[in-house]
């Protein structure tokens, strides 16, 4: 029970710990952030008056409507809309009719004069006068029609010789109907009437037919032309509505180097807040809420990776250095870029991604690389506040991205390079696509800089990355894949000396490393992690190679010979004799702890037992490892597998259900001493590892078939 208080009081301060580094890093990486990119929300405000001149190009800091300038521009719209008439058919109609009548009645007249005279046999009556000819007229014209026309137009009419009258009427009618077809308006019926009489000018009539039919074209024409308010109020509107807003972009210059700073240039400053601070307030705290939550993004993760990696302060400076060496790196660039100019094609940006798959985990690699691209969408926004450069955060997470995707089965360093390669196709396939996308026309040469700037970019990621991986690994003493390849290799000094001192634990040593790499694998936990701590767990046994049986080929065994508490000194010595010999050849800190764990503080019980058989009084603890108990997955599984491959080599006739009762012995005998109690590891995990175990070694100590021998003769 006291035991189970003080773990848990462990934890407790542990993760008491854990949470106020993370928060130091958050706060660190969100302080970090905000200013490194103040100055691309930040508008700089101008102290400037009317009618100075500028002293640089000022743009735009903001996209908005000049509402003044729109309602400027729909003022005049609305009032060169001309008002809308209506061509009254009736008053047409009406105007032609009365034409009619006065040729139809003149000739009805002289009809009836035909008439009388024929039936009247008195030669000697009187003819009318003209006087009582236009009496006669005026009695069956009109009132209208009498009312305008003088009698001495209606005389002149009647007695004009009847052939010119009848052509002067088709005249007449000819230039009505083309006057009233374009509309007769008040303020227009003295030039519509002029037209008619021009009309009637240029036909071929005498002087006086002319005249006759001008007066008649000054009685006809009137106003047929009626002002239509609805039709105007309609038009009006549909132009005030199709008027389009006058905005003034963002990025848009206001005012050249050099110009005059006229009213509406001053107005537009004042509209857009380059004369006032008290809008820089407000991109400030959008700002500040976009890092907030982009830092706490980070913090989550960093909570996963102290979890995973068991609160390694190593990662989280990692994570917290490579964010700032990144930024930075986007931030110098920006100080370069033009829109005409989009240096940010060449930003190396995916060297972060490839350093935190390589020395964290491909998780964090795509958190961050979503992060990163987000930020370099705000630094790359040509500190045009309120805007981002959607441009630039889709070609950063898709380089970023494949980096990650195509960084796999790392063996050596080349195999950045080749994860350069592939970036760089997804560069130039985005870039292309940006091009295509595009309305604007690009020249052959424009297409070939920017794909050179997509290569550029990605072997630059690249080089940077192998040449700050070593940094990393040396500095903050991360183990990398590629590190702990390098590790693997027999070349190495430790494992040829390992090899040619202790060739028996050279052997077992290789035999553990397979079971562990293929246990660790099955459960999630880091392969070539326990592969290479295995090759390394037993080096304190070169200290003293023939105290340990593997390495007893055809002596004496020295243990015979001696106490058992000596042996069991020098057995229970090797594992810290292998981590201060691994320290001294700077091997990093997870594979030394891994050789000072792998036999936690399990009891020597051959030495004890041989020891209790003569001294009853015997120390339990003199016979057991001073540990500590393995810490993480690697080591414990490392724990099972060393003693599962020396007890199944010890059996002479191995069977798989001899081989299946050693394992689930041993890891019970681990279990039931406390040895697994501060590792990660669950029972589902021991489970399969257990499965996985047997299998590999079943494999392994499969049946041969047994070959006669040849009989000597």
């Amino acid at each position: 029970m006291k035991k189970n208080k003080g773990l848990n009081k462990r934890v407790y301060r542990s993760l008491s710990k854990n949470w106020f580094l993370i928060l130091i890093a958050t706060v660190l990486i969100a302080v970090f952030f905000f200013f490194i990119t103040l100055g691309n929300v930040h508008t700089e405000v101008y102290n400037i008056e009317r009618f100075a001149n500028a002293t640089e190009t000022i743009r735009s800091p903001i996209t908005i409507e000049n509402e003044q300038e729109t309602q400027r521009k729909t003022r005049e719209t609305v009032q060169s809309v001309e008002d809308r008439f209506n061509i009254s058919e009736e008053i047409t109609e009406e105007r032609l009719s009365y034409t009619n009548e006065v040729f139809e009645a003149i000739s009805k007249l002289e009809e009836e004069k035909s008439n009388t005279e024929e039936n009247n046999e008195d030669a000697t009556r009187v003819p009318l006068t003209s006087q009582e000819k236009v009496q006669r007229l005026k009695q069956i014209l009109s009132d209208e029609i009498t009312e305008e026309l003088s009698d001495a137009t209606l005389s002149s009419l009647v007695n004009m010789p009847e052939a010119e009258r009848e052509k002067g009427k088709e005249v007449l009618l000819e230039a009505l109907k083309a006057t009233f077809q374009t509309g007769v308006r008040t303020e227009s019926l003295a030039s519509a009437r002029s037209n008619a009489k021009e009309i009637i000018a240029y036909s071929s009539f005498n002087e006086d037919v002319t005249k006759v039919l001008s007066e008649l074209a000054n009685f006809a024409v009137v106003e047929n032309s009626i002002y239509d308010a609805e039709s105007t109020s309609e038009a009006r509107k549909n132009a005030a509505s199709s008027v389009e807003p006058v905005m003034i972009r963002a990025g848009e210059v206001i005012v050249r180097e050099g110009q005059t700073i006229t009213n509406e240039v001053y107005e537009e400053m004042k509209l857009v807040g380059l004369l006032n601070n008290e809008r820089n307030i407000y991109p400030i705290i959008g700002l500040g809420l976009l890092v907030t939550l982009l830092s706490c993004f980070v913090a989550y993760e960093m909570n996963w990776v102290t979890r995973k990696f068991h609160a390694d302060k190593r990662k989280i400076a990692s994570i917290v250095l490579i964010s700032v060496i990144v930024v930075s790196l986007m931030k110098i660039v920006s100080l370069y870029t033009t829109q005409s100019n989009q240096l940010f094609f060449v930003v190396p940006l995916a060297t972060g991604v490839l350093l935190i798959k390589q020395l964290i985990h491909e998780r964090s690699a795509i958190v961050l690389s979503v992060i990163y691209a987000i930020l370099g969408s705000i630094i790359f926004n040509y500190q045009i506040p309120g805007s981002l450069n959607i441009e630039a955060g889709i070609y950063f997470l898709l380089s970023q991205l494949a980096a990650i995707i195509f960084l796999m089965n790392v063996k050596d360093r080349l195999a950045i390079l080749k994860a350069g390669a592939g970036m760089s196709i997804v560069n130039i396939v985005t870039l292309l696509s940006f091009v295509f996308l595009s309305f604007e026309k690009y020249a052959l040469g424009d297409i070939f800089i920017q794909t050179a700037y997509g290569i550029g970019a990605a072997f630059l990621s690249a080089v940077l990355t192998i040449g700050l991986l070593p940094f990393f690994e040396t500095v903050l003493g991360i183990l990398s894949d590629i590190k702990l390849l390098q590790l693997s290799s027999p070349n190495q000094p430790l494992l040829k000396k390992l090899l040619t001192e202790a060739p028996g634990t050279y052997h077992h040593s290789i035999m553990v490393a397979n079971l562990s790499e293929t246990a660790c694998e099955a459960i999630g936990a880091n392969g070539l992690l326990a592969r290479v701590g295995a090759y390394y767990h037993d080096m304190g046994k070169t200290v003293r190679p023939h105290y340990f049986i593997e390495n007893q080929l055809a002596i004496k065994n020295p243990h015979d010979v001696i106490s058992p508490k000596q042996s069991a000194e020098i057995i229970i010595s090797h594992p810290y004799d292998g981590a201060e010999m691994l320290q001294k050849y700077q091997i990093p800190k997870e594979i030394i702890d891994i050789a000072s764990q792998h036999h936690g503080t399990t009891l020597l019980k051959y030495f004890y037992y041989k020891e209790k058989d003569k001294n009853k009084d015997v120390k339990e603890s003199d016979y057991r490892y001073p540990g500590p108990k393995p810490q993480t997955k690697e080591a414990a599984i490392i724990c099972i597998c060393d003693s599962v491959e020396a007890a199944v080599r010890s059996l002479k006739e191995p069977t798989e259900e001899k081989i299946e009762d050693i394992v689930a012995s041993i890891i019970r005998d681990r279990m039931t001493d406390g040895q697994l109690d501060e590792s990660p590891l669950t029972l589902q995990d021991l489970n399969l590892v257990q499965r996985t175990i047997c299998d590999t070694l079943k494999g392994i100590f499969h049946s041969r078939i047994q070959y006669p021998m040849k009989e000597a003769k």
